[in-house]
């Protein structure tokens, strides 16, 4: 189960203000930073959050960001806007260095391009 049904411990930070982008972009220098941007009323970004969840290594040093896409609209279009990436739900933004290093919507979320789109730093 996902964080968002709120019954597992999985190390979810929610991204809900403007501020904390500014702040997650200047984190991203010193570590690794997904944002999946997650819309609690689609069953598609549900199950792509799901297969994420399952398919992490916990021992990854990554910071990991979710943005509750019916709550925080607005936010979301700052963040395509700031970030220079077009608007995906589900979606997952990977930075690193305070850039974009790779991005994904739907099925085509998965760990291992994220550990491939690192290595290739």
């Amino acid at each position: 189960m996902s964080w968002f049904s709120n019954k597992s411990a999985f190390p979810w930070i929610q991204l809900s203000t403007e501020n904390s982008l500014d702040e997650i972009i200047e984190l991203s220098i010193q570590k690794p930073v997904i944002l999946f941007k997650h819309s609690t009323r689609c069953s598609i970004s549900s199950m792509a959050l799901s297969r994420f969840e399952r398919e992490w290594d916990t021992n990854e040093n990554i910071q990991l960001y979710y943005l509750d896409l019916i709550a925080f609209r607005q936010l979301s279009n700052e963040i395509s806007e700031v970030l220079q990436v077009e608007h995906q739900s589900p979606q997952l933004i990977l930075l690193n260095q305070g850039k974009v290093i790779h991005t994904a919507s739907h099925n085509g979320i998965n760990f291992q391009d994220i550990q491939i789109a690192l290595k290739e730093q």
